[in-house]
C-alpha cells in the first residue's frame, strides 16, 4: 500500500470520483447498504477508479457517522465490508484505502466528537492509516476524534475536508479560511482541503483565496453544478473540463486532487492523464476600474415600460451587484451604462447560488439615486412567503415596478442525491401571486410587471415553450432569454415569436465571450447557456483586446439575427467589463436601433 507521505514528497496524489453518485443501489437502498447486499457491486466501482488511475481510494462509508447517531443496527457491519471491499481492491495496484466519515450530527444526546470517535475507531480495528473526514460544514468535534485516532495510531495520516460555498462560506456560515486555520494549528492533521458543493473553476478560486497553507492541500470538486430533474439530480461537467482544471490547480501547488459528485472513472482517467503533463498558469486580466458616481435627479415615472409598450425596442442590461458592501463602483458602472443609452439594469438574485448584495436593495439604490429603471430579479429559492411578500412591499414602496421571477439555481449542499432549499413555491406560482396583491383592497395601488425567464438553449425546448405559456396565464408579461450563442438559440427564438405572438415581450438575451476560457466555463459551469463549438474554437490564441473585439463583432451577429423576433436586447456584463458593454450598447443603436 503506498505510503502517503511518502508519495507526497514526491508528486500529487490522486484519489477517485463519486462513490455516491456513480454507484446505483438498488431503489430504497443506501449506497453503503451495497457493502453487504451488492459486495461485487462495490468492489467493481473501487477497481474502476483504480483502472483510471487512481492511487488512493475511499471505502463505501460516506454516511456511516449519520448512521452511528441514529443507531442504524447494522452500522458497524458496514464499516467493516466497506474496508474490506476497498481494502481486496487496493492490493491489485497498491493503492492507500482512505476511511471515509462523512458529516455527523450535532446534538447535545451525540456530540459529533463522540460519533466521529467511535466510527473512526472502527476502522482502527479494522487496521486503517489513513482517514478520510470529508464533506464537512463544521469542524465540530473533528479535532477530538483525530486526537483519539492518534492515540491508537500515532503513523495515521489523516485528510480533512470542507464543503465550502463559492463565497468562501459553508453551509452553517463558517469561514473556509477559519476551519483551515485551525486544522493546520492543531498539530494533529496531516492534510486539509475543499470538496463537494463547487465545480472546478470556483474551486480554484477558493484555493488562490486561501493563499499558502503549511499543510498539503486537497481539493476534490464536483463535476459540475448539478441540473435538478423530477427524480434526479444529474452533473453534466465533461472530463476533459475537470481534467484541465484541476491540473492548473495542481501545477499551483495543490497536492491531493480527486472527485466528488458527479465525477465518474472517466473523469479520473481525464484527470490522470493530464497530471502527467501540467498546463502554464494562465494570469486573470485585471478588474475595470470605474469612478465615483454623482446622484443626479430621481425620475418617478417609468421610462421603460413605456417605451416598450410602445413598440420601440428597449436595451435592458444586467450587471451583477457586489460580493461586498461597497455599491460605490457598482453605481458609476450603471451610472455609465445609464448614459450610454441603456433603458433598464437588471440585477441577479445571487446567480448560481452564490451570495452577492441582494439584488432588490441595490435596485432600490440605483432607482432612488440615479433614476435609472430597474428589474430586480427575484428566486423562490430562498424565501418564504412572508419574506416574499414583504421584499415586494417594499419594492414598490420604493418605485421598483417590475421584477423577473426565476425559480432560481439550486444551492449545492453536503447531502448527496438531494438538494435542499427554501422553494416554497415556482416561478409560476410566484407571478400569479405577484400580480394578486394588486387591486381594490389590496397591498398594492396598481400591479406590478413581472418577467419570467426563457431559455433558448434547453435540450426540449417544446417543454420550455409550454412553460413559457403557462407562465403568461400565470400573470408573466414577458421573458428574458438566456444568451444567444447559437443559431439554434435564434431558431428557438423565431419558433417562440410564432407561437406566443405579440402577447409576450421578448428581450433577446446578448453575451459577448471574452475568451476561449471564458467561453469553456459558461458550457460546462453554468446552467442554461450553450455556446456553439465554432464560437468557442474561434477565440483559440486571442488575447485580452482580440477576445473582446471578437465578442462586439459575435453579439452584433447574434443580436442582428434575434432583432426580428424580439422588443430588445437583454445584455449582460462579462466580468462587470463595463466599458465592453458601453461599446456594444453604442453599436446596438448605430447599427440595428438608429431608427428607434
Amino acid at each position: 500500500m503506498i505510503d502517503v507521505r511518502a508519495h507526497l514528497a514526491r508528486k500529487p496524489l490522486l484519489f477517485d470520483g463519486g462513490m455516491g453518485t456513480y454507484y446505483k443501489a438498488k431503489p430504497g437502498t443506501e449506497c453503503e447498504q451495497g457493502n453487504l447486499l451488492d459486495p461485487a457491486g462495490v468492489r467493481k466501482v473501487h477497481r474502476e477508479y483504480l483502472a483510471a488511475g487512481a492511487e488512493a481510494i475511499k471505502t463505501n462509508t460516506f454516511g456511516l457517522p449519520r448512521m452511528a447517531a441514529a443507531r442504524q443496527p447494522d452500522w458497524q457491519a458496514l464499516a467493516r465490508a466497506g474496508w474490506k471491499l476497498a481494502a481486496e481492491a487496493a492490493v491489485e495496484t497498491g493503492a492507500a484505502v482512505f476511511a471515509d466519515l462523512g458529516p455527523a450530527p450535532d446534538t447535545e444526546a451525540a456530540p459529533a466528537g463522540s460519533i466521529y470517535t467511535a466510527v473512526a475507531r472502527c476502522f482502527v480495528e479494522q487496521g486503517a492509516k489513513n482517514f478520510l473526514f470529508e464533506t464537512l460544514s463544521s469542524d465540530a468535534g473533528v479535532l477530538e476524534a483525530v486526537q483519539a485516532v492518534k492515540a491508537q495510531v500515532p503513523d495515521a495520516f489523516v485528510l480533512v475536508s470542507f464543503a465550502v460555498l463559492p463565497d468562501g462560506y459553508t453551509r452553517e456560515g463558517m469561514y473556509s479560511k477559519d476551519l483551515v486555520r485551525r486544522m493546520t494549528e492543531s498539530g494533529i492533521v496531516d492534510a486539509v482541503g475543499f470538496n463537494c458543493v463547487s465545480a472546478p473553476g470556483a474551486m480554484r478560486t477558493l484555493v488562490q483565496q486561501l493563499g499558502s497553507t503549511a499543510l498539503p492541500l486537497s481539493v476534490m470538486p464536483n463535476a459540475g453544478y448539478p441540473v435538478v430533474t423530477r427524480t434526479q439530480v444529474k452533473y453534466q461537467g465533461k472530463p476533459e473540463y475537470f481534467a484541465k482544471e484541476l491540473a492548473r490547480i495542481a501545477a499551483e501547488g495543490v497536492r491531493i486532487l480527486g472527485g466528488c459528485c458527479g465525477t465518474t472513472p472517466a473523469h479520473i482517467a481525464a484527470l490522470r492523464a493530464a497530471l502527467d503533463s501540467l498546463p502554464a498558469v494562465e494570469k486573470a486580466a485585471p478588474a475595470v476600474q470605474v469612478s465615483t458616481p454623482e446622484a443626479p435627479t430621481v425620475e418617478k415615472d417609468d421610462a421603460f415600460l413605456r417605451k416598450l409598450n410602445a413598440g420601440k425596442k428597449v436595451i435592458a442590461i444586467e450587471l451583477d451587484s457586489p460580493k461586498d458592501a461597497d455599491l460605490t463602483n457598482y453605481l458609476a458602472g450603471a451610472k455609465r451604462l445609464q448614459a450610454a443609452g441603456a433603458d433598464l439594469l437588471t440585477i441577479a438574485d445571487c446567480p448560481i447560488a452564490r451570495a452577492r448584495m441582494d439584488s432588490s436593495l441595490v435596485a432600490c439604490r440605483v432607482h432612488r439615486e440615479l433614476g435609472l429603471c430597474t428589474l430586480p430579479h427575484m428566486t423562490c429559492r430562498d424565501r418564504n412567503l412572508n419574506a416574499t411578500k414583504a421584499l415586494l412591499l417594499g419594492l414598490y414602496a420604493e418605485g421598483v415596478r417590475e421584477v423577473l421571477a426565476i425559480t432560481g439555481d439550486p444551492i449545492p449542499t453536503a447531502e448527496r442525491d438531494e438538494v435542499k432549499n427554501v422553494y416554497q413555491f415556482n416561478s409560476r406560482k410566484l407571478a400569479q401571486y405577484i400580480v394578486s396583491l394588486a387591486g381594490e383592497g389590496r397591498e398594492m395601488p396598481s400591479p406590478m410587471t413581472v418577467f419570467g425567464a426563457l431559455n433558448l438553449n434547453a435540450r426540449n425546448f417544446e417543454v420550455e415553450l409550454r412553460r413559457a405559456g403557462e407562465k403568461l396565464e400565470n400573470g408573466m408579461s414577458g421573458f428574458l432569454t438566456q444568451p444567444v450563442l447559437s443559431e439554434q438559440a435564434v431558431e428557438n427564438l423565431r419558433h417562440t415569436r410564432e407561437t406566443l405572438g405579440e402577447r409576450a415581450k421578448i428581450l433577446a438575451g446578448i453575451m459577448p465571450v471574452v475568451s476561449q476560457r471564458n467561453a469553456i466555463f459558461m458550457e460546462n459551469e453554468v446552467n442554461g447557456i450553450h455556446v456553439a463549438e465554432d464560437i468557442m474554437e474561434a477565440f483559440a490564441g486571442l488575447d485580452r483586446e482580440q477576445g473582446e473585439a471578437l465578442g462586439l463583432e459575435i453579439s452584433l451577429k447574434m443580436a442582428r439575427e434575434a432583432l426580428p423576433y424580439a422588443d430588445g436586447f437583454y445584455l449582460m456584463t462579462p466580468f462587470n467589463r463595463v466599458a465592453l458593454m458601453e461599446r456594444l450598447i453604442a453599436r446596438l443603436k448605430t447599427e440595428l436601433l438608429q431608427e428607434q
